[in-house]
């Protein structure tokens, strides 16, 4: 073999290695963001699902709460960063003859009380329909609070209750909105009149229940309080991204159950 025809065959084992690396390299690129996209958009998902997993572990469902108005209480919460880690949770959406009321202690995971609580008694009658933030209303105002302190008034062991939405809820304190027990709350008052008794704006409980309610919450515990009022759900600060979170979590959810073998 010439000298020639050694350097051509060189030449020609060069180009086919070369050919076969870029090959190579270019089966591995078109491979891998199909891979980092299952995983960027898999860990996402895992975090949103936070709250759908407590929802479901608690029962919540059977008990009566949505899930839409567990996510919202959820969402809102973590943006006020609690004090004091007990979330209660008033579902207006629901007739005032349901236990309505829940109560959830958010490190350990648990139901604290599940109960009745009453609305404004210009809100509605079995149903709470219209909300107010205007003193002398006699409506309930929707929205986050953050509880205070304690005091003894006219029903007894009272609890007072920071609005903290500007323009929905604000004027809670001037309006004396607190929580306190009354005898208008109880299953003999239901059976008697097809609901339950009404407040002032005040989200009454039972006398029952009052003390052991007012001495989980106290202090920097949150209440919410839900209805499916559009005005509301699209006013609210603290409630602004979660359609977006909702959307973004139906986009992962495919991936969430994606085998990693």
């Amino acid at each position: 073999m010439t000298k020639v025809q050694v350097v051509l065959v060189a030449v020609v084992v060069s180009l086919v290695t070369l050919f076969g690396f870029r090959q190579s390299i270019s089966h591995s690129l078109s491979e891998s963001p199909k891979t980092d996209s299952i995983k960027t958009r898999q860990q996402p998902s895992v975090v949103t699902r936070e709250w759908a997993n407590l929802y479901d572990s608690l029962q919540l469902s059977e008990k009566g709460l949505s899930k839409g108005a567990f996510h919202a209480a959820w969402y809102g919460f973590k943006k006020m960063n609690l004090h004091n880690p007990i979330m209660a949770i008033a579902d207006f959406s629901q007739s005032s003859k349901n236990k309505r009321l829940y109560v959830i202690d958010l490190i350990e995971k648990k139901i604290l009380m599940h109960t009745y609580v009453a609305h404004g008694r210009n809100s509605g009658e079995e149903f709470a329909k219209k909300f107010s933030n205007t003193n002398s209303s006699y409506q309930s105002s929707l929205g986050f609070y953050r509880t205070l302190g304690t005091y003894i008034g006219k029903h007894g062991l009272s609890l007072k209750l920071e609005g903290v939405e500007k323009g929905i809820n604000d004027r809670a304190f001037e309006r004396a909105i607190v929580m306190h027990g009354a005898d208008y709350v109880s299953e003999n008052f239901i059976k008697n009149t097809g609901r339950l008794g009404r407040s002032q704006g005040c989200p009454a409980v039972s006398l029952a229940d009052s003390k052991k309610l007012i001495n989980m919450l106290y202090n920097g515990a949150g209440l919410f309080i839900y209805s499916m009022d559009q005005k509301y759900l699209k006013s609210s600060t603290l409630l602004a991204g979660l359609n977006q979170q909702e959307e973004n979590q139906a986009e992962a959810a495919p991936f969430l159950y994606t085998s990693s073998k």
